[in-house]
């Protein structure tokens, strides 16, 4: 078999994204970004929806001319062997854009259309580095909607293992950085100010829940309270205390996910652990899961910032192996907002 040739569609939240893949190889992954977000402190379903549709086709357009800057004989949309959309989870109006897109295209050009979920992209994401880890690994998903560990056996075998049972880690990033005045997205600044702020400073609720599991609902009141407590006595306190505050509770985040991957590493026996979802751009996370793998003697894998967040390279890659498999789904596919595994 000729290696395949796939183009692939992202555009489950406020990203929308094209990449062209050519046998398992991700020779292009462009993003265009929503700044209209913005102004209103969280991501606004109707307006992602909208421009979807105004950034899709040059999108599109822009990744096969991306993909083309890197081969001596270019390809053309003729050479696609399949198409591949993003199917769920997201928001559906920005779900629905990219998925009927696709649809156009592989009726229009007679190609298999693959439907990709997007958290087993986010694991996927790691086979993108250089070098991957081999199979059997485990996976901590970290991002705005999702808290999962995951035990991939094989590409199209992964297996959740714990998951959060209320806030995602990323949810409490950015709701605790509302409460603290940060403007939107509050998660990076978060990690901006912590890396000048000292870690012990303050404490913050850590939950414990049976298993491997996680819960972050009571790290946010404890937030919550803290903001409440020293605000009556000193107005300035927060703008005195940012980089503490923001390295404290950051500590506080990225204790509970290494508690739990540490457990998930004893009861399952692999020690080749990866970081996935936009989270997993955080530095302390990032550093942490390093310095806890030297450690413990495990094999670690962060991939690349750009793989991180939402992409359609990891929708490229996990497509690859749909094609592989013959994973194909028919025009009557469906996106939803909510989907298991």
């Amino acid at each position: 078999m000729q290696s395949p040739v796939i183009l692939a569609i992202e555009s489950s939240c406020d990203e929308t994204s094209a990449s062209i893949a050519v046998g398992g190889k991700v020779l292009s992954n462009v993003v265009a970004s929503q700044e209209v977000h913005a102004a209103y402190g969280g991501v606004v379903p109707e307006l992602a929806s909208r421009a979807h549709m105004e950034n899709i086709i040059p999108v599109i357009e822009k990744s096969l001319a991306v993909a083309n800057a890197s081969l001596e004989k270019k390809l053309s949309w003729q050479h696609v062997n399949a198409i591949a959309f993003t199917e769920a989870p997201g928001l559906i109006g920005s779900l629905l854009v990219g998925a009927q897109f696709a649809k156009s295209l592989a009726l229009a050009w007679n190609k298999p259309l693959i439907a990709v979920h997007h958290m087993q992209a986010h694991v996927l994401a790691n086979l993108l580095q250089d070098p991957a880890p081999e199979f059997p690994f485990l996976c901590l998903t970290v991002s705005g909607g999702h808290t999962q560990l995951v035990l991939a056996h094989a590409p199209l075998h992964l297996e959740v293992i714990g998951e959060t049972i209320d806030d995602a880690a990323g949810e409490a990033f950015d709701k605790a950085a509302k409460m603290l005045g940060l403007p939107y997205p509050g998660g990076p600044l978060i990690d901006r100010y912590a890396a000048e702020g000292n870690p012990k400073a303050f404490q913050f609720a850590q939950p414990q829940v049976a298993g491997l599991n996680f819960s972050f609902s009571g790290l946010k009141t404890s937030v919550l309270y803290f903001i409440r407590d020293h605000q009556a006595t000193d107005s300035n306190f927060l703008e005195n205390n940012m980089a503490d505050i923001c390295a404290s509770l950051q500590y506080a985040i990225v204790s509970v996910l290494m508690r739990q991957l540490k457990r998930a590493v004893k009861e399952t026996g692999v020690q080749r652990v990866c970081l996935a979802g936009g989270v997993s751009a955080n530095r302390g996370l990032r550093a942490a899961l390093i310095e806890t793998g030297k450690k413990m003697k495990w094999q670690t894998f962060v991939p690349p910032f750009e793989y991180c967040t939402d992409n359609a390279g990891m929708i490229a890659i996990t497509a690859h192996y749909k094609f592989l498999a013959k994973e194909f789904v028919g025009l009557d596919a469906c996106p939803t907002a909510r989907a298991g595994w």
